[in-house]
């Protein structure tokens, strides 16, 4: 079939990569350790780890987690900012033939434990900042083996000492381990000199799992295998080459690896690449990033739409006093870019800035912007090679509807998630003949460049994350004070969307927004927490009492189009 937006790709640029390799990440870290040992893996603070440390530390974890007895197929969490023990033990754990889980270290004790429940994990490991936090959980869930770490041991010599004498105590990372628990460490003191266990890896076996709201809201874990993190590796590799250079770039790692971006679409797209990865644990900390960025001088910057409008406005960068010289690429993704920023950017770097789409059940199977052709305001770009791109009618699902008509956004690719973890209903939901069903509205025109419209699903994507309404709307609920709630997302120029919430107080009571915005910070994640509130008599329902979250958000864009 000829599809338009083949006419639209960069000149040598295959339309397909057909067949793939019979191979695994693991495989190219390997052979790059073999090729070239002492070639940069990542940097993380000033501290450098090369490929052959990278090998020797993630077959070690590997055989550390074989003797507390994780077979192939058992999920192990990771509850890890991006750092250099998440990337080694993500791969060491592939090595046991473990399944992945990485997880959001900010989130809550309710959070953690429903994830955690949900994976069915038995081993975790956990930054020391976050280890009593999983302690309080670990009751309730199916955990055995709590694997600790702190964030010092792989920084510079100096630097650890600073951390320890200023930072450590004060920030919640000196702990004392309670019985039975283990510091990684001892793990893999104990197997530093072992070699690769012998467990066979397949490229259909399960990697990872990711979670994600999909259709519903409610989180559910998505499963990826090490075929499909290859082949987004070299999808991505293949669209990034006349910017990009093997074993010479440097890979700016800022987008979590809990994140589907950051562990396909950045992670496994440098594996790929041989890159030296800039490891940034907190992207929020712009302080941090910037310095990264000038030490590091990374040619390939991935990130959301917040951090490169923060970088934008941050006083060192206005002053002229960071080096973007360096940055030949960079790509937008989990929220729509204003053409401001790109432009902006642009003319910072002096490189290209495109935009990307693509969903955690997809496994970043994804849409992004020709680097050397048309720039389409609006557009997230073109399909990749063997990435099939339809728009289907909203209420059926079925057709295919002609250019510039709105429906939802069906996806069909090689590298799909396996399934969401243990739900087969709602796997038969989302897949249907091998198209992934989006949830998202779209068009495409006549060049089959993609628009997204809006979502048909109620997803609200701050700074790229994902928040659910529901979930919120439950925690604002249960406040004494509130009688009725709706939250949605709306128009935020830094964060891209934000969390509002409009809420109705019982009769005789009062509450601030600072009071409920304090009471949801206990129980939800920082980002979740509503940046906006609006108090009102009334919600529009329908006749059955559900609140129209729709209505108020079209309430909210008739005024901001008024102001």
């Amino acid at each position: 079939m000829e599809y338009p937006w083949l006419k639209h790709y960069d000149e040598g640029i295959p339309y397909s990569l057909k067949p793939y390799p019979s191979q695994t990440l693991l495989d190219i870290v390997k052979d790059t350790a073999s090729q070239r040992p002492h070639h940069t893996a990542l940097i993380f603070k000033g501290r450098r780890l090369n490929y052959l440390e990278l090998e020797k530390l993630s077959d070690a974890f590997a055989n550390g987690l074989i003797e507390l007895g994780v077979k192939k197929g058992d999920r192990v969490a990771l509850i890890l900012p991006n750092s250099p023990q998440l990337i080694f033990a993500q791969l060491g754990v592939w090595k046991a033939g473990g399944i992945a889980v990485p997880i959001n270290p900010l989130y809550t004790e309710n959070e953690l434990e429903r994830l955690l429940i949900e994976c069915g994990a038995e081993t975790v490991v956990v930054l020391t900042r976050f280890y009593k936090k999983i302690k309080s959980l670990q009751p309730h869930t199916r955990l055995r083996y709590v694997i600790a770490t702190n964030i010092k041991e792989y920084l510079p010599r100096f630097l650890s000492f600073l951390f320890t004498l200023f930072k450590e105590k004060k920030e919640g990372h000196r702990i004392k381990l309670q019985p039975n628990d283990l510091w990684l460490s001892d793990l893999l003191r104990r197997h530093i000199h072992d070699p690769r266990p012998n467990v066979e890896i397949n490229p259909e076996d399960m990697a990872l799992l990711l979670f994600s709201g999909g259709t519903t809201g409610e989180p559910k874990g998505a499963v990826g295998t090490h075929q499909a993190l290859l082949m987004t590796g070299m999808q991505l590799r293949a669209w990034f080459s006349t910017f990009t250079v093997e074993w010479d770039d440097v890979i700016l790692l800022a987008i979590p690896l809990f994140h589907v971006y950051g562990n396909a679409g950045v992670f496994a797209v440098g594996i790929f690449g041989r890159d030296t990865f800039s490891v940034v644990p907190d992207p929020r900390d712009i302080d941090d990033l910037v310095a990264t960025i000038r030490k590091t001088r990374p040619t390939f910057l991935p990130g959301v739409p917040t951090l490169f409008n923060a970088l934008l406005n941050h006083p060192a960068v206005q002053a002229g006093k960071v080096d973007f010289k360096s940055t030949k690429l960079c790509v937008s993704g989990a929220s729509s870019l204003l053409a401001e920023v790109k432009h902006r950017f642009e003319e910072l770097t002096g490189g290209r800035v495109v935009e990307g789409y693509g969903l955690t059940e997809s496994m970043m199977a994804a849409v992004v912007t020709p680097l050397h052709g048309p720039y389409k305001p609006g557009s997230v770009g073109t399909p990749l090679p063997d990435v099939e791109i339809r728009i289907a009618d909203t209420t059926t699902g079925e057709g295919s509807l002609c250019p510039n008509e709105v429906g939802e956004i069906l996806m069909r690719a090689p590298q799909l998630m396996k399934g969401y973890w243990q739900r087969p209903l709602e796997t038969e939901n989302t897949i249907r003949d091998g198209w992934l069903y989006t949830g998202d509205l779209g068009y495409l025109d006549e060049d089959g460049f993609l628009f997204i419209v809006d979502r048909k699903k109620d997803v609200i994507k701050p700074s790229g994350f994902q928040v659910w309404p529901r979930e919120v709307e439950e925690v604002i609920a249960s406040h004494p004070a509130v009688n009725e709630v709706g939250v949605g997302g709306v128009f935020d120029e830094y964060q891209g969307e934000a969390v509002k919430a409009w809420v109705v107080l019982r009769s005789g009571q009062k509450a601030s927004a600072e009071e409920i915005r304090a009471y949801c910070r206990k129980k939800l994640a920082g980002y979740k927490v509503p940046k906006h509130i609006e108090f009102m008599e009334s919600l529009p329902k329908t006749m059955v009492g559900k609140v129209l979250r729709r209505e108020l958000l079209d309430q909210e864009k008739s005024k901001q189009n008024k102001s």
